[in-house]
């Protein structure tokens, strides 16, 4: 905390890029705003906060909201700051090529010691800045290959929704953003003003960054032993590990895992893990401009003319021309 009584106990620098999500960010801001003040006055005594922006204005989110600049780099003191949290845009690739123009500013706030917060895809532009090197990653699930592809050196924690690893801090984004505030509010202003407000805004508990989401499985449908090899699926989804091996790990034959698999979705295990690996191509093709050779290695396809064969048996159309079909179909409703 601050020797100076009459500064707040922790100060955050909040910086939306274009086309960020808008839950992570309202609810890292509101948790703020809650502890910020006695009851509700929403002052910013025990902790303070800056929206940032390249240039003065407002910043639109994903949802088409928008939201109004307070200061541009130039006019902030980086040494007034604790953290600075980047808050990442709709699509990883998008986010990604932003690094030019942002990267002098995140590496001048990294040389003066604030602690650099990557949220949602934000994770992307950290990378391709260089400021992951040496240090632990949690992205979004289902960015994980993606990330995995294009930054194979860096290590990915899998199944957390955040990770503080020194001065680099990290979340997979949505309400899990709320969970990374109480854990930084709690390190600034102490665990009873951390988690006041939680109440108000309707949620239970504070999780632990190694929550595991039960939203992502439906255990008392599907049964433990499919909902383990579902979960190994999406983290092995960029590997040439069998389903054999996958049964393995999972701790029955691959005929029962074939016969639990057949009860509960009406597929065998081969099917099952070849479609979501085609179902996240058909993702990726709409939500980012990465190349077919790239997005042929997150799901472990030998090159792209495999990824090609597949993906037409699968849908009938190339990957190629979905995504041109596709990118034309989203043009065409833009400019009516």
């Amino acid at each position: 905390m601050h020797a100076d009584a009459s500064q707040p106990d922790v100060r955050f620098l909040l910086l939306p890029l274009p086309e960020f999500s808008l839950l992570p960010f309202g609810g890292f801001l509101d948790k703020l705003r809650f502890t910020g003040d006695d009851e509700d006055y929403s002052r910013q005594r025990y902790c303070s906060w800056t929206i940032l922006g390249l240039e003065h204005g407002h910043v639109v989110s994903s949802s088409g909201a928008a939201v109004q600049v307070e200061a541009s780099p130039e006019q902030v003191a980086l040494a007034d700051y604790d953290y600075l949290v980047v808050f990442g845009g709709r699509r990883a690739g998008a986010t990604e090529a932003l690094a030019p123009i942002y990267r002098p500013f995140l590496r001048k706030a990294a040389a003066q010691g604030v602690k650099l917060v990557c949220i949602d895809n934000a994770c992307f532009l950290f990378a391709a800045c260089g400021l992951l090197a040496g240090h632990k990653v949690v992205v979004h699930w289902r960015h994980e290959a993606e990330f995995r592809a294009s930054y194979p050196r860096i290590q990915l924690q899998h199944e957390q929704l955040y990770c503080l690893d020194g001065d680099r801090i990290s979340c997979a984004g949505g309400a899990a953003a709320i969970d990374l505030a109480v854990e930084l509010l709690s390190r600034g202003c102490g665990r009873i003003k951390a988690l006041k407000g939680l109440a108000d805004m309707l949620v239970d508990e504070s999780r632990s960054s190694e929550h595991l989401l039960r939203s992502r499985e439906a255990a008392t449908v599907h049964g433990r032993h499919v909902d383990r090899a579902i979960a190994l699926m999406r983290q092995w989804m960029d590997s040439a590990t069998g389903t054999d091996a996958l049964s393995e790990v999972v701790g029955v034959s691959r005929r029962q895992l074939d016969r639990l698999f057949q009860a509960s979705h009406g597929v065998t295990v081969k099917a099952y893990w070849t479609e979501m690996r085609l179902n996240h191509v058909k993702w990726r093709l709409l939500n980012s401009d990465h190349s077919l050779a790239l997005i042929a290695d997150e799901i472990g396809a030998v090159d792209t003319s495999h990824l090609a064969r597949l993906f037409r048996t699968r849908f009938g159309i190339s990957p190629a021309a979905f995504r041109r079909q596709e990118r034309a179909v989203e043009r065409l409703s833009s400019d009516r």
